[in-house]
C-alpha cells in the first residue's frame, strides 16, 4: 500500500510542470481585448498667404543701429479665430530677422524688411512661418522721398481774374534722408508669403 501511495506521488509531482505548461499556452493563444480609446480629431485648419496678423513690437529696431540679421519679436494683440477655432490666441510670440537694410541717403530714408520666421503659442509650442512685417511698399519699411532742400517760385497765369500770380514748387534738389525706426509697442501687421497648416490648439 506504502508503495502505491508513493507511485501515485511521484506521478504527481513529474506532471504538475506540464499541466501549468498547458494552462500557460492555452491562455497565450486567446486573443486579447479588442480596446478602443478616444482619439483627438487632428485635422488642421490652414492659414492662406496674404493673411493678415496683428501684432505689437517688443523692442525698437532702426536703421541707424541695427544691421542686418538683428533679431527682432512681436507679440500678438489678439485671439485669430477661424472656423470657431482659436489658431493663434492673443500673446503668442513672432519671432524675426532684419534684412535687405540700406542706410539714408540724400533724396532717400532709409529702409529695411522684417521677415518672420516662427511663432510660439503661449504654452511654447513652435509653429514656423514665413511672412513679412506688412508695408504697401512691397513689405519695405521706409525708404520714402526725403523732402526737397529748397522750393523754387514758379509764376502761374490765372485766366478767371486775369492775374499773375507766384508758386512755390520743389526743387531738384532733395535733403539728406533719415533714419527708419519701428518704435517699442507699435501695432503692426504680419502678412504670410506662404500657408501655414496650423494643428496645433490651445484650451483655456
Amino acid at each position: 500500500m506504502k508503495k502505491i501511495l508513493f507511485i501515485f506521488a511521484l506521478l504527481f509531482v513529474i506532471c504538475s510542470p506540464f499541466a501549468a505548461a498547458e494552462e500557460t499556452d492555452a491562455a497565450a493563444e486567446e486573443p486579447l481585448p479588442n480596446i478602443q480609446f478616444e482619439l483627438r480629431d487632428y485635422d488642421g485648419i490652414q492659414l492662406d498667404t496674404g493673411t493678415f496678423i496683428p501684432v505689437m513690437n517688443t523692442t525698437e529696431v532702426s536703421t541707424q543701429n541695427c544691421p542686418e540679421g538683428f533679431k527682432t519679436m512681436f507679440i500678438a494683440t489678439n485671439d485669430m479665430y477661424m472656423e470657431e477655432v482659436n489658431v493663434i490666441p492673443k500673446d503668442t510670440v513672432f519671432y524675426g530677422r532684419v534684412e535687405d537694410l540700406h542706410e539714408p541717403v540724400i533724396g532717400t530714408n532709409g529702409s529695411m524688411k522684417i521677415r518672420i520666421v516662427k511663432m510660439v503659442y503661449p504654452d511654447g509650442f513652435e509653429v514656423p512661418v514665413r511672412g513679412y512685417i506688412y508695408s504697401n511698399n512691397n513689405n519695405i519699411l521706409g525708404g520714402e522721398m526725403a523732402p526737397p532742400e529748397k522750393y523754387v517760385r514758379m509764376p502761374h497765369y490765372q485766366t478767371r481774374y486775369y492775374a499773375l500770380t507766384l508758386q512755390l514748387r520743389p526743387g531738384r534738389e532733395r535733403k539728406m534722408g533719415v533714419h527708419t525706426t519701428l518704435r517699442a509697442g507699435e501695432n503692426k501687421l504680419i502678412i504670410l508669403t506662404d500657408p501655414v497648416w496650423i494643428t496645433h490648439t490651445m484650451t483655456n
